[in-house]
């Protein structure tokens, strides 16, 4: 096992910056974000230019990682797959499509996406319309010797009342995705605010978890006897705050690392475990989210075996 970090949380910094700091902070490898570079939301980071992405290129960026120890585990493009606007949703499957070229030119054997929803029509309807849709996705990156791997967040700020967002949050609708030949980027944050004990999902499905996000999460005492399980409805002014749980980096929020890296090792696992850096008290500034991230790597690595 390996630990990295996404590199989501740097969207200012390039890739260079990046490795440079991870490299010397003793992470081992990066998830590395590949949104389109838009000058859109903070979290949509641009960290390699997957359009147009050409040998010259792939080899800048082995000898960058070559020259900072680390590797790639990952290209991180975490999308709505399903979006209801029929032009975004090609868009979006042609940037993904970019990103699985990109990883097979830097021979990175994982993409990871969402599943995502059309969120103006029940989950019926939805998993009908992924039946058709990601297929031809899985085999496109599949004659490439990528992998198409899911992360289980909920993405609840998708939805206009709150509601799942990624159909991807729990195992029942992971053993649907792995029949649709996806793979799984588990993640302990998710499953702990909507009620699953994470360390339980790890054995059922270790063949199927072929890379980990590891973030955190805190139930905010109290909270959720005023605004239920589905969080705030009248005064949610940002669809992301539920008013009762927030992200936390590792070692600061109700996961159990030692359980869940314990059981990881236990059940066979050997890819990344990588820090997905979302946890307001450690962000807003450049400075903040380093700090946020040595936090994680000062709890995690005595917990992997070197």
């Amino acid at each position: 096992m390996k630990l990295g970090m996404l590199t989501a949380c740097l969207p200012r910094l390039s890739l260079a910056e990046i490795a440079a700091w991870a490299g010397e902070t003793g992470y081992e490898a990066l998830e590395v974000a590949a949104w389109p570079d838009t000058g859109g939301r903070d979290f949509e980071a641009a960290h390699l230019p997957v359009a147009g992405f050409d040998d010259r290129a792939a080899d800048a960026t082995r000898a960058l990682l070559e020259k900072h120890r680390l590797g790639i585990s990952a290209l991180a493009y975490y999308e709505n797959n399903l979006h209801p606007d029929p032009e975004r949703r090609a868009a979006i499957h042609a940037h993904l499509k970019a990103v699985v070229d990109t990883a097979a030119a830097l021979d990175v054997s994982y993409v990871g996406t969402f599943v995502g929803r059309d969120w103006t029509r029940p989950v019926a309807h939805n998993l009908a319309e992924a039946e058709k849709v990601f297929p031809e996705l899985v085999e496109y990156a599949g004659e490439k010797g990528v992998k198409v791997i899911i992360e289980n967040c909920v993405m609840e700020g998708w939805h206009p009342d709150g509601y799942p967002g990624n159909l991807a949050y729990s195992p029942e609708l992971w053993e649907w995705m792995f029949s649709l030949g996806l793979y799984l980027n588990w993640d302990p944050s998710h499953l702990t605010w909507i009620g699953i004990d994470p360390v339980t999902t790890i054995a059922p499905y270790a063949d199927r978890i072929v890379h980990a996000q590891a973030k955190d999460l805190q139930i905010l005492p109290g909270k959720v006897d005023r605004y239920g399980f589905f969080g705030k409805a009248v005064q949610r002014d940002d669809p992301w705050d539920t008013g009762w749980w927030r992200y936390r980096v590792p070692g600061r929020g109700q996961v159990d690392w030692n359980a869940v890296v314990d059981a990881l090792y236990e059940n066979g696992f050997t890819g990344t475990l990588s820090v997905e850096h979302e946890d307001p008290l450690w962000g807003g500034t450049e400075d903040k989210v380093k700090t946020g991230l040595e936090i994680a790597h000062r709890t995690l690595r005595p917990l992997i075996v070197a």
